[in-house]
């Protein structure tokens, strides 16, 4: 009995991605492009509001702090996925994959909150900008910034309660690239029906519900400034735009992931990528391309930081 409360699984074996040369050559190329493009454009954004006087608002506050948590999430999976995909044994620790585990739940949970507060920030300031500055202060943003941090890691810490001292005994093959909950808890040398579906249902309520919350306050702000002329509505919109599709984005292969019940193993590692490498990716392209002021601050870092190199 006490040999089966002990795990004497000590690595994981992940089957990757495909098997064909040609699709992981593929595959190498546009996870290495993506992934340091993902690297190099939250960085930039990051420095940007950092060091550009004009970006120290609240809206700009948090997308810095998205930046952060996006430059964390794409760093959990990615880097390993893109060298082991010309490995033939693809392995990790019981404990790199444990860590793979809180810091994506983690990370994860951040990130929702994050959205949230970033929806808040736009209702306050299209629909009572008289009373921003005073509703978003400074104390405000970092209460929001702890709340999100408190939030994502007690989410991923009390799921992995429930699962870390699970004994794992054999078999160790995942069919991922990854670790995540709902492969990992399967390969428990126990019953484990109830606390697959308290998992996954978990995450899934989580994510759809803080995706519900998200869209009805985005069309709620965009009926709101209905009231005010065309001009101010249509300025409303392609602020929101950007924010909903980043919402879109993110909670799409999450919602898809936990709640769908008919798991199909190649469309859910295609999801799996898409969260992974791509989202943290389109977060900076549609925040820069779409903000006008975020590609003049970007354009003033560049100019100072050539600048200085020259004078240096």
């Amino acid at each position: 009995m006490d040999k089966m409360n002990h795990s004497i699984v000590a690595e994981f074996v992940f089957l990757g991605l495909s098997d064909s040369w040609e699709i992981q050559l593929l595959l190498f190329l546009f996870s290495s492009v993506v992934y340091v493009a993902s690297i190099l454009g939250n960085l930039l954004i990051l420095l940007t509001v950092i060091f550009d006087p004009h970006l120290h608002s609240p809206m700009y506050f948090l997308l810095a702090n998205l930046s952060f948590i996006d430059l964390g999430f794409c760093s959990i999976a990615a880097p390993k996925m893109i060298c082991d995909l010309f490995r033939k044994h693809k392995v990790i620790s019981f404990g790199g994959c444990v860590a793979q585990i809180f810091f994506s739940h983690a990370f994860g949970g951040v990130e929702m909150v994050l959205l949230i507060a970033m929806s808040f920030d736009r209702y306050i300031a299209i629909c009572k900008p008289l009373h921003y500055l005073t509703i978003m202060n400074p104390k405000m943003c970092i209460l929001l910034l702890i709340l999100a941090w408190i939030t994502g890691i007690t989410h991923s810490g009390v799921q992995l309660a429930f699962v870390v001292d699970l004994p794992f005994c054999g078999p160790n093959v995942l069919d991922s690239f990854f670790c995540d909950l709902p492969q990992f808890i399967k390969l428990a040398c126990t019953d484990t029906y109830r606390l697959q579906f308290m998992v996954t249902a978990n995450s899934g309520f989580i994510s759809l519900a803080c995706f519900c919350v998200l869209i009805i306050s985005y069309i709620f702000i965009l009926v709101t400034v209905q009231k005010h002329s065309a001009g101010v509505s249509l300025k409303a919109f392609s602020t929101l735009a950007s924010h909903i599709t980043v919402v879109v984005l993110f909670f799409g292969p999450l919602i898809f992931f936990y709640t769908w019940p008919f798991h199909i193993s190649n469309l859910d590692k295609f999801l799996a990528i898409f969260d992974a490498v791509i989202t943290p990716f389109l977060n900076p392209v549609i925040y820069t391309f779409r903000n006008k002021e975020m590609k003049v601050g970007m354009k003033r870092v560049c100019s100072r930081f050539m600048n200085f190199r020259e004078f240096s």
